[in-house]
């Protein structure tokens, strides 16, 4: 299996950073690019990959404060953008970096949670099943 190669821009989009941040990474980590057919440089896959451990350990999304313990390990914090209630239901919206997350859950619980636009959450996945799809 040949080694896939990410051009600089790509990484940048992958990682949610600018390509200015992508180039000092590389610099400081002394990771070699080397040129696609076109001359642009390119990133071995695998670099990437611990760049984007790296940038998600180096987050400062812990200054918001811990998360409590809890059974579920897939866990993204984010912001509260919208609520919507009815009698019995609550679509609350969250935004979490680039990701927009939709979650249906009972009124109730929306209205024990104080959930409203702006309110910080933790929203959590668990799942026996994750699809996986290749890209490119």
């Amino acid at each position: 299996m040949s080694v896939r190669r990410l051009r600089i821009a790509e990484a940048a989009a992958l990682l949610g950073v600018s390509t200015d941040t992508v180039r000092r990474r590389l610099a400081e980590r002394d990771i070699e690019t080397s040129p696609d057919a076109a001359g642009v440089a390119t990133i071995a896959g695998e670099e990437v990959a611990r760049l984007a451990e790296e940038e998600a350990s180096d987050s400062h999304l812990a200054d918001l404060g811990p998360l409590a313990p809890a059974s579920v390990r897939n866990r993204l914090r984010g912001i509260v953008t919208r609520v919507l209630r009815d009698g019995v239901m609550a679509q609350v919206e969250v935004q979490a970096g680039p990701y927009r997350l939709v979650s249906l859950i009972s009124r109730e619980a929306a209205d024990e949670l104080e959930l409203a636009p702006g309110s910080l959450v933790a929203a959590t996945v668990k799942a026996t099943n994750l699809g996986i799809e290749g890209i490119g």
